[in-house]
């Protein structure tokens, strides 16, 4: 039978190469997720508890942006650590803010990418955001422009102008959340993007893509081809 000494020194030892592989970039997921769970739950073999977690949530970016409420109700995450996870989550999506202020979106459209996923994901009412862009399609600004329920949010065409104005934006991104796994845009949303890629028309501002997150996905109104859908009808 193993002593708790001998226990220790395999977690130890366990943990070692853990960090020696996350430095060489040999981490499988559930192995990233065991890494950061060993730096707050220090004394407890986490292996278990990394794969549960991604077999219950589906990844990690799922259980980042998942409710605190449904990160603390898993066995085996406490207040603490739900706490710990969404830290790691603010300063990932600091850090995507940072670098979509930095250069333009169009440069690495993945940091767009994972900037939605970890704002949006895991909310369970619908949010809608717009982002504001400079003459270099730089970040300005990314407001909250509404938050609705679990099937609609209220979108006022008019306040996105006006904001868009104000900040002498030159370029505006779209983006809210279906909280319903796997949906795309619905038909009001494209109606609603229509109509607000007219308004912005009239000022010479351009609707550059309208993004909706849904199950971890993010759906690209661009990439389906749906603003040259609506801009053919708009004209």
């Amino acid at each position: 039978m193993k002593s708790d000494k001998t226990d220790l020194n395999f977690h130890a030892g366990h943990r070692q190469r853990l960090r020696q592989k996350f430095l060489d970039g040999h981490l499988a997921e559930y192995e990233l997720l065991e890494l950061i769970l060993s730096f707050v739950i220090p004394r407890r073999d986490v292996r278990p508890l990394a794969r549960g977690l991604i077999a219950h949530f589906g990844s990690i970016y799922q259980i980042l942006t998942a409710p605190i409420d449904d990160l603390q109700n898993f066995k085996g995450i406490g207040y603490n650590t739900a706490i710990f996870l969404k830290a790691i989550c603010h300063l990932m999506i600091t850090g995507c803010k940072f670098k979509l202020a930095e250069q333009p979106i169009f440069h690495n459209e993945q940091i767009l990418t994972n900037y939605c996923i970890l704002k949006l994901s895991g909310k369970t009412v619908e949010e809608f955001h717009v982002l504001y862009l400079d003459m270099n399609m730089r970040l300005i600004a990314d407001d909250l422009h509404s938050i609705g329920t679990i099937d609609w949010t209220p979108v006022f065409t008019r306040d996105i102008v006006k904001r868009a104005l104000d900040l002498s934006a030159r370029s505006v991104v779209l983006m809210h959340n279906h909280p319903t796994p796997n949906t795309s845009f619905s038909t009001t949303d494209i109606e609603m993007t229509e109509s607000v890629e007219k308004a912005l028309a009239q000022f010479d501002i351009e609707l550059y893509d309208h993004y909706v997150v849904s199950g971890g996905i993010v759906y690209s109104a661009r990439n389906m081809f749906l603003l040259k859908q609506i801009h053919n009808i708009a004209n």
